[in-house]
């Protein structure tokens, strides 16, 4: 990769793994919901005037903002809910770890709903393998790690995140539409999504201090909207299996983050669980032989 594209990476990985300690601060003064809506409105608009300035045409067919729409649910509203219901009883770290089992899931869920994907004895090792490193962090003989509760949010964050990334897969990536739009239009559709929702949902006034305000327009300017940017840029650059290994390094950046900035504690299964769950990660997508096939690395290099 170019010096850039090696900046682009590790800021990708600094936004993204920074967002579960500026959703810990902001839950000091905001309800979840009040997070996740403040979140995609900041976000939306970065991506909005992102694309109008490029001009990049968002869909125009209320088919595909339908698809957009079930898409934006799984892949933002319930993401972003359960990670900030979830962060109230756990710690930012352990929360990004959690999400870090995304690969894995989209990897599993993908082999069951895509006919283009394969069960092989890799995935189902890989799987296996994942699946104990998160026993691992969540550390059910000990309490250390927060409530179970707030745990199985985070897990279930994941889940989400996958079914969002293989419905996009599905019913969305062969429809020629530009990355940027997609991602313009689904932060769009999320952010009416979560405004229909918030009435509904836990509701109080606001404790709006310096250290909140400062964090949820980080969550949304730069965590959510140029982040979304930087990855999209970072895949022209280098292409999606590269840009993707971007996942390896957001729970390390989450964990460091919580114990600088939070005071959070490392504990042991909390560090060896989120190996194992990376090891599994990349056992099962074959990431070594993937990123030496990337044509990307030898034209960016």
């Amino acid at each position: 990769m170019s010096g850039a594209s090696v900046l682009r990476f590790f800021l990708l990985a600094l936004l993204w793994g920074s967002s579960f300690m500026l959703i810990k601060v902001s839950l000091d003064g905001l309800a979840p919901d009040q997070i996740v809506l403040s979140r995609l409105i900041l976000g939306a608009a970065v991506l909005a005037v992102t694309a109008a300035v490029r001009k990049v045409r968002l869909p125009g067919s209320a088919r595909i903002w339908g698809h957009v729409a079930v898409a934006a649910l799984f892949g933002n509203v319930i993401p972003f809910l359960l990670i900030s219901y979830g962060e109230r009883t756990t710690g930012a770290g352990l929360a990004g770890v959690l999400i870090g089992i995304t690969p894995l899931l989209t990897l599993a869920l993908a082999t069951v709903a895509l006919s283009t994907e394969r069960a092989t004895p890799r995935k189902a090792i890989g799987l296996v393998v994942g699946f104990l490193g998160v026993v691992l962090v969540m550390g059910p003989w000990s309490d250390a790690g927060g409530s179970l509760g707030g745990q199985l949010a985070c897990v279930g964050a994941a889940a989400s995140y996958a079914c969002g990334f293989v419905y996009v897969r599905r019913f969305l990536s062969s429809r020629g539409i530009a990355p940027l739009a997609l991602a313009a239009s689904q932060l769009i559709a999320a952010t009416a999504l979560q405004a229909i929702a918030t009435p509904f949902l836990t509701w109080h006034t606001p404790e709006l201090s310096g250290k909140v305000v400062a964090s949820i327009v980080c969550l949304g300017v730069f965590s959510t909207g140029l982040a979304y940017v930087l990855y999209f840029r970072l895949i022209g650059d280098v292409g999606a299996t590269t840009a993707s290994a971007v996942n390896y390094v957001v729970p390390v950046v989450a964990v460091v983050a919580g114990v600088l900035l939070l005071g959070e504690p490392v504990t042991w299964n909390l560090v060896l669980g989120g190996l194992v769950v990376l090891a599994g990660v990349g056992f099962a997508e074959d990431r070594v032989k993937q990123l030496r096939r990337d044509p990307s690395l030898s034209e960016a290099s």
